[in-house]
């Protein structure tokens, strides 16, 4: 509330739309690690695992963007807390329900790290001086993390995670760091016959008991001590 002075927009539009993150800071097992030196494999490789749920309504792209933008703030702070470790060593599963399509500028400051000040999700809404106080901004005119996130699914893989009688499209996603994971295998949608031969023009449905359709994906880890990579 101290940075939102002056932006009216931030207080009355975006702080009254609470949501939810659950993050754990997670360690893999030692013995996880065969065939890594005894040295190699006593080394901490921490996992941040986070999922949350932004705000739905479409009208407010603003408030998504915004409320993305402070998660990835707070997942910094938490990395910063973890004692004895480098910052790019610890690699971060970031999954949710987003409520935004890929072309949003909350996938595309998750996906490329950065998004543009005057992005027209923000809608030109006042919102730059005061971000501009919580974000330190490496570059111009950008507000950015340094994540270096990939998304398990495409839109070829999966046409859409929300299937209802009046929306269908892609609002849910699985991010992972791109350095230290290897995406493996993942859960694809469910077939479009099933869906045109038992007549499911939307759910919930007595037989798919949630509009939203289930992700999952198969991950490699990869050891990242002294540069070492080591895949389990």
């Amino acid at each position: 509330m101290a940075n939102a002075e002056g932006s009216d927009n931030m207080l009355n539009r975006v702080m009254p739309k609470d949501n939810i993150g659950l993050a754990a800071v997670l360690k893999v097992k030692e013995n996880a690690w065969e065939g890594l030196s005894a040295e190699q494999a006593t080394l901490s490789q921490p996992i941040l695992v986070c999922t949350a749920h932004i705000h739905w309504d479409p009208e407010f792209c603003d408030v998504k963007l915004i409320q993305t933008m402070m998660l990835s703030n707070e997942l910094k702070t938490i990395l910063d807390e973890i004692p004895g470790q480098k910052y790019d060593s610890i690699q971060l599963l970031l999954c949710g329900d987003f409520n935004s399509l890929p072309d949003s500028g909350v996938i595309e400051f998750l996906n490329s790290g950065r998004v543009s000040m005057d992005h027209k999700d923000f809608k030109e809404l006042g919102y730059k001086s005061c971000l501009q106080k919580i974000w330190n901004c490496d570059t111009p005119n950008e507000f950015t993390h340094s994540f270096k996130l990939a998304s398990a699914y495409s839109e070829d893989i999966m046409p859409y995670t929300n299937f209802t009688f009046d929306f269908k499209g892609i609002i849910d996603y699985i991010f992972y760091s791109k350095q230290g994971m290897v995406p493996l295998g993942l859960l694809g949608p469910l077939s479009s016959d099933w869906l045109r031969e038992n007549k499911v023009v939307g759910c919930p449905h007595p037989r798919i008991p949630s509009d939203h359709f289930p992700l999952l994906v198969e991950i490699e880890l990869v050891h990242l001590s002294n540069g070492y990579l080591n895949r389990r």
